[in-house]
């Protein structure tokens, strides 16, 4: 398989200066023609997602949520889910990345069953850190990776054939986990690349997820500048999945944010979610314990849209930085809010 060029030294030197998310996505290798292979028996439900909205409960659990915000901002922004929701009932515990790069993330990396007995461990931890929010597994796999040049199409981006896919909700549901499809539109479009994995959404268990970083509205390419979505883009999907939910009687869905800056994200108080559509703003910056938890106070805390993550990096939070050990739940729980979604890279 054909390996992409590496981005520029400009793409490295904006990950050092704005604790990026970025792994050079560009190092993916060229899979096969997209295959088109139905999901065949890829259905899976998830255990202990409740079936009726308690509604004392949720609002028990959001409060154990808002960890004690005097500010009010974080109490009237979240509509009562319908039945089914996993936030904020779970905390999510997704190990990202992409099967074809062992630099994007540790999906991909480590063997299947390494990788999973790791992820358990980790949720296992989150357990142990919060006896209020039981921890779920979940993997969160890049199905649209940015390029560093133009490709097919001219778009800076690149689809994952389906049987990839497919291979990742197979490994969740056998340990019944939650997946998340992400995108990484480059120089495409969201409204083009989303309907993509409709089939995949139908499932119960498949939620999506949005990289601002890579969306390159002006024209440049992937990584030589930070990209960027609206209000109006992220309102396209929750209306679109939305839409899913309601036409198909699903549990809602989830859909991730990812930001580490403030332009990455624009006119934040028109995203609007839905009680079929709840949205998790991901702080997904690497660096030292210090700089992420100011990254998340300036950049998720003061803009809030509904639930918070935050992004943990193996390595990029040691080494690339020269810090002990990445950040363990006991520190990111002194966030106010809790984030609901633990994201491990």
């Amino acid at each position: 398989m054909q390996t992409f060029l590496k981005f520029n030294s400009l793409f490295l030197l904006s990950c050092i200066l704005v604790v990026s998310g970025c792994t050079q996505p560009s190092r993916t290798n060229q899979p096969s023609k997209t295959d088109t292979t139905s999901t065949g028996n890829t259905t899976a439900t998830v255990d202990s997602v409740p079936q009726t909205v308690d509604t004392s409960l949720y609002y028990r659990l959001m409060d154990h949520i808002n960890n004690g915000d005097k500010s009010g901002r974080w109490t009237a922004k979240t509509p009562v889910p319908n039945a089914g929701a996993v936030l904020p009932f779970h905390r999510i515990i997704a190990y990202y990345g992409n099967l074809y790069s062992k630099n994007m993330g540790i999906l991909g990396q480590l063997p299947k069953d390494s990788m999973i007995k790791k992820l358990k461990t980790e949720v296992e931890k989150w357990n142990k850190a919060d006896t209020q929010l039981k921890a779920i597994p979940a993997l969160h796999y890049i199905a649209v990776t940015a390029q560093g040049s133009p490709g097919s199409g001219n778009t800076y981006r690149l689809r994952m054939p389906f049987h990839q896919i497919e291979t990742v909700i197979k490994w969740a549901n056998e340990i019944n986990a939650l997946v998340f499809l992400d995108v990484q539109v480059g120089q495409s479009t969201i409204e083009k690349e989303l309907p993509l994995f409709e089939k995949y959404l139908l499932l119960p268990n498949v939620h999506f997820g949005i990289d601002p970083e890579f969306s390159m509205k002006t024209g440049k390419k992937p990584g030589s500048v930070i990209g960027t979505f609206d209000a109006a883009d992220i309102n396209y999907v929750v209306n679109y999945l939305d839409n899913l939910v309601k036409k198909n009687n699903l549990p809602p869905k989830i859909l991730i944010v990812h930001r580490f800056t403030q332009p990455m994200v624009t006119n934040y108080k028109k995203i609007k979610p839905t009680s079929n559509v709840q949205i998790v703003m991901n702080m997904d910056g690497w660096g030292t314990a210090p700089r992420k938890i100011n990254t998340y106070k300036q950049f998720i805390y003061t803009e809030p849209v509904q639930f918070t993550g935050f992004k943990i990096f193996y390595k990029n939070d040691t080494k690339r930085v020269g810090q002990k050990n990445e950040m363990q739940p006991e520190q990111v729980l002194k966030l106010v809010p809790h984030p609901v979604y633990i994201q491990y890279q």
